[in-house]
């Protein structure tokens, strides 16, 4: 039954049109947080330490200050982890207001205005950049779909499975486990085939299956794309752990 206010008009709608509910929680907000990657480390920003603070407000004012481990990381990696955190906090219920910080570094004011006015990573570095991060993000999603296929194929080989077996492997027989999970999670990020019966070892750009004679190729460059990956989210940790003397916020002593 709706309740009609003084002067028999209706009351007013929630502010944006949701439901009241109560104000989220810091640590709903990392949680969300956690879903944002660094496109070229396919990490969390929260286990990489990248989160410098957050906050959130009685009112549900979310503010998230986020730093990166040189003050010349590429803008477009940049923009992208602030567009998505933005995006990413914005849709949680309770939340009111973002806004989403990058500090001390040389591109922050064109990354920060841009994100906040939604203005597209062209507008946002007008007179620099030409065209927009969709396909520098699916290329790098090409390399985290390689990098997880070595981290599932590795204990099968080491268990005894030849490549050629793997060959004829499809997703539902692999055993589970968390490789294979975000493996699959990378896939559908790209509309690649992701379900049981699709073939384990894919080219990563079309989703066909890798030829018998690719097999030995395929294999040599999913690992080096693994090892290239973690070396620089290793490089990245210890210059950040260098830049600053605390550790970020949702990162735990196992990310460390």
């Amino acid at each position: 039954m709706t309740v009609l206010a003084r002067g028999g008009d209706p009351p007013e709608p929630p502010a944006h049109g949701r439901a009241a509910c109560p104000p989220v929680s810091p640590p709903g907000v990392l949680a969300a947080l956690e879903t944002v990657r660094d496109p070229e480390l396919d990490e969390p920003i929260t286990s990489l330490g990248f989160v410098a603070s957050c906050t959130v407000s009685a009112d549900g004012d979310a503010e998230v200050r986020l730093r990166l481990p040189t003050y010349f990381c590429a803008p477009n990696f940049a923009y992208l982890m602030v567009a998505d955190a933005y995006d990413v906090v914005s849709a949680l219920p309770g939340v009111r207001h973002v806004c989403v910080v990058l500090e001390d570094h040389f591109a922050s004011d064109a990354i920060n205005d841009g994100v906040a006015a939604q203005a597209g990573f062209v507008r946002s570095f007008s007179g620099e950049a030409v065209r927009e991060l969709d396909s520098l993000r699916a290329d790098f999603l090409r390399k985290a779909v390689m990098a997880g296929t070595d981290q599932v194929c590795r204990p099968l080989l080491a268990a005894g499975t030849s490549p050629a077996a793997l060959l004829g492997m499809t997703l539902g027989e692999v055993p589970p486990s968390r490789a294979l999970s975000r493996l699959r999670e990378r896939r559908a990020s790209l509309g690649l085939p992701v379900g049981d019966a699709a073939p384990l070892l894919i080219d990563p750009v079309s989703g066909a299956a890798v030829a018998a004679d690719g097999v030995p190729l395929y294999l040599r460059r999913a690992q080096v794309t693994r090892v290239s990956i973690e070396a620089n989210a290793g490089i990245c940790r210890g210059m950040l752990r260098h830049r600053y003397a605390t550790p970020g916020q949702g990162e735990s002593e196992e990310d460390q």
